[in-house]
């Protein structure tokens, strides 16, 4: 599972110490976050590839960022380890319950983190995730990594968000208030002119190469990406 990014949302410094310690070496990339105001912040810049979530935090729970992931739809398929010292059934339906993918009661031994978060990985997919093609335009999820004609394209987070989106889904309108709830969607509030701001941000990103027609403008009713002109 070399090259994927493990989030750790874990108030306690010396635990997260120890399990930062513990996924570098089981080949994995890091981020940490102290709270659920800190994990949103981290999850809408860049998409991990799994959450390790403690129950307990300052504020928001774990189990309530949990659910707020999962009624977002840019975070709806983001595996979810739970890490608790609650070792009841009814604790556990609860976390499951959440949102939470997996759950893992403390204490517990670094081995079998990493055999239950190799495992979630495989379930949910992560290695097969095929890039999305359009002609010389290649977005790759798993590398979150876009390219045209050969050549690595840089972007925003939310360029990048949005162009998955419309790769994802060619062909249909969408209106400025739909791609505010479908690409944006963190909880705060974003004005719909946003939306036209980060459109002129990704066509630049993509008129090098001539990808910038994909992205087309219909008048009074949104956008839309299509290889059609």
């Amino acid at each position: 599972m070399a090259d994927k990014t493990i989030l750790v949302v874990e108030d306690e410094a010396a635990i997260r110490e120890m399990l930062v310690m513990a996924l570098e070496r089981g080949g994995f990339a890091v981020r940490e976050a102290g709270d659920a105001v800190e994990a949103e912040s981290s999850i809408a810049d860049q998409l991990p590839d799994l959450v390790l979530l403690d129950w307990m935090l300052p504020g928001a729970s774990g189990v309530e960022l949990a659910r707020r992931l999962r009624r977002d739809d840019y975070s709806r398929e983001l595996p979810i380890i739970m890490l608790t010292a609650r070792g009841e059934e009814e604790d556990k339906v609860r976390g499951l319950e959440s949102g939470a993918d997996d759950y893992v009661v403390k204490p517990f031994s670094p081995r079998e983190l990493l055999a239950r978060i190799n495992a979630l990985l495989r379930r949910s997919g992560v290695e097969d995730e095929e890039p999305l093609r359009f002609e010389g335009l290649v977005l790759d999820p798993a590398g979150h990594r876009v390219s045209a004609d050969g050549s690595p394209l840089e972007m925003g987070p939310t360029e990048y968000r949005l162009l998955h989106f419309f790769m994802s889904h060619p062909e249909r309108v969408f209106s400025r208030a739909q791609l505010l709830d479908r690409v944006w969607s963190r909880g705060t509030y974003v004005e719909e002119r946003t939306v036209d701001v980060h459109i002129r941000r990704l066509r630049k990103a993509l008129e090098e190469q001539g990808y910038d027609r994909f992205v087309q403008t219909v008048r009074g009713a949104g956008y839309r990406f299509s290889v059609q002109g």
